[in-house]
């Protein structure tokens, strides 16, 4: 029963990941948006849904070590793993955007979610102060759109994608558009419940802690979503849609899920060490030096990423 909760839950991340960067694509070039505020926002939150859910039961039951380490876990995987892979896969072009303002605000909410972390604890004010700069976050980057379009940047390169001259119902209904976008949201939080849930039973049955099966086994798994949509908007050519659903996913994740949780439930988490800190921060820091250099991710910067990624995981492992 557990390999076909993993084959099934494989079969939904792939066909979800493909309906939502279909959807998310041709929406933004409907709405004449650029992708990389679909990726940053819909794409972004839309496939931190797993972290949001999982996070707040964790808290809600007492079980802060499985709620902070999901987030920190995830972060990790998101910049280590999944920008990784996608980068291997074929550079990844970075806007200005991105360079001067979404992965600056990454870092900073990454620094001050470690620096509430240091006590072990995260309290309802340290999460709502949290949560306003996610509201203030989201609606800075609505109002930059918006000047964006009455400028006309950016919208305009939009025009050299594939779908331009597209004639098919897709490109020309936002109706249908949007079915799809939340079609694939729904399938890939399906898909990764379906690999969640035999995951942490096999990890518990091995004696791991609940802190590292936070950071690993339920990090990975509500991290899937956005691993399929990376890789396949990475296949696609969609860079702006990789990136940015990988940077906004991190700043849902700390300023959003973290802060909306806190405020119901401090919490409390002794078990995310100085190590766990330390290696989510040192890869937001490491992400902006490297989208910094000839304004892309290449394959070699997402090997070194992901030999990061190895590293921790071996640590944690010893760590138990």
């Amino acid at each position: 029963m557990t390999v076909i909760l993993l084959l099934f839950g494989l079969v939904m991340l792939y066909y979800g990941a493909e309906f939502l960067v279909k959807g998310s694509s041709h929406l933004a070039f409907k709405l004449g948006v650029t992708p990389l505020l679909i990726g940053l926002t819909i794409v972004a939150c839309g496939t931190s849904m797993p972290e949001f859910i999982v996070s707040l039961e964790a808290a809600a039951t007492g079980k802060g070590d499985i709620a902070a380490g999901n987030v920190i876990g995830s972060n990790i995987c998101n910049i280590a793993l999944i920008l990784g892979l996608a980068a291997l896969i074929a550079p990844l072009k970075v806007k200005n955007q991105l360079i001067k303002f979404d992965t600056p605000v990454m870092i900073f909410a990454t620094l001050l979610c470690c620096s509430f972390l240091m006590n072990g604890t995260i309290g309802r004010f340290e999460a709502a102060t949290m949560f306003a700069l996610f509201i203030a976050y989201t609606l800075i980057n609505i109002r930059m759109a918006r000047i964006q379009n009455i400028k006309g940047k950016d919208v305009a390169d939009e025009a050299e994608i594939d779908f331009k001259n597209e004639k098919s119902l897709l490109a020309r209904s936002v109706p249908l558009q949007i079915v799809l976008i939340i079609a694939g949201l729904l399938i890939l939080v399906g898909g990764s419940e379906c690999l969640i849930r035999g995951a942490v039973e096999l990890a518990r049955w091995l004696g791991a802690s609940e802190a590292v099966i936070g950071l690993t086994i339920v990090a990975i798994g509500t991290s899937l979503p956005e691993l399929a949509t990376s890789v396949v908007a990475a296949i696609k050519k969609e860079a702006d849609i990789a990136i940015g659903n990988i940077v906004g996913s991190c700043i849902f994740n700390i300023l959003g899920i973290l802060g909306f949780a806190g405020m119901i439930v401090p919490i409390t988490a002794p078990g995310i060490n100085n190590m766990d800190l330390f290696t989510v921060a040192v890869l937001a820091l490491l992400l902006l030096p490297f989208m910094w250099t000839k304004k892309n991710i290449s394959r070699t910067e997402g090997a070194v990423f992901l030999s990061i990624y190895v590293l921790y995981i071996v640590t944690l492992t010893v760590r138990g």
